[in-house]
């Protein structure tokens, strides 16, 4: 089974609509909705915006549903000039931006139980998110992508981000917060983003304008790996 967390409800109801043998069932206030896609078993949820839902959400998947992935996609501002609107930002490893315990001594982004940094994604399914961007001929890029509670909207942020995580090509709200609780769960994750944003002054009326079709490149992507993953 591949477990699918997404942010949104625009992210979320095209996949749900494509599925069969549906059941939801309500839990902590998230529904999870299960059945096949493309002949893969899938459970799908909209945890909402921000890092507790993101975690949270995981959390409940992985006790309830015991998934053999978790893949969660949506949408994200881009980082760097190689990744326009639209474009697909493809995490090889997820940090959290906003988590700073540097004081104690420790670098920037330190998750303590973990003791990482970075949150590393799993291979294969990069790799196959790869591949399913070249079959639909969607430009991507692969590097970290840089998780915090905050809807990064200037340059300044931009920057500062850019300093302490230099490879990071998209900030989002949820990736990182995803990956942590399957790190701790032994779950192999991936992080899929495609751009509806520069991140800079722009980017609440570029998000408003191209959310939807950044969120439809992510679901052609994720449907061709889907065919993939067993």
């Amino acid at each position: 089974m591949v477990g699918l967390i997404v942010a949104m409800k625009i992210e979320a109801e095209e996949i749900i609509k494509k599925l069969t043998d549906k059941a939801s069932q309500k839990i902590s206030g998230i529904e999870f909705t299960r059945g096949k896609l493309y002949g893969t078993d899938v459970v799908v949820c909209v945890c909402g915006i921000g890092k507790v839902f993101a975690g949270a959400c995981a959390e409940i998947m992985v006790l309830r549903y015991s998934p053999d992935y978790i893949i969660n996609t949506g949408v994200g501002g881009t980082l760097t000039d190689k990744l326009g609107i639209g474009d697909v930002a493809i995490a090889v490893s997820a940090v959290q931006h906003d988590m700073d315990t540097t004081p104690l001594g420790d670098p920037r982004g330190y998750i303590d139980v973990i003791k990482e940094v970075y949150l590393k994604c799993d291979e294969r399914v990069v790799s196959l998110v790869e591949k399913a961007c070249a079959a639909e001929k969607i430009s991507c890029v692969k590097g970290t992508i840089a998780t915090g509670d905050q809807f990064i909207h200037s340059e300044e942020k931009k920057n500062e981000i850019k300093s302490h995580f230099a490879d990071c090509v998209c900030c989002d709200m949820e990736g990182a917060a995803v990956g942590q609780i399957c790190l701790v769960n032994k779950v192999p994750f991936a992080v899929i983003r495609a751009i509806s944003d520069n991140a800079g002054g722009e980017s609440p009326a570029d998000y408003n304008a191209f959310a939807r079709t950044a969120a439809n490149n992510s679901i052609k992507v994720l449907e061709k790996v889907l065919g993939q993953l067993d």
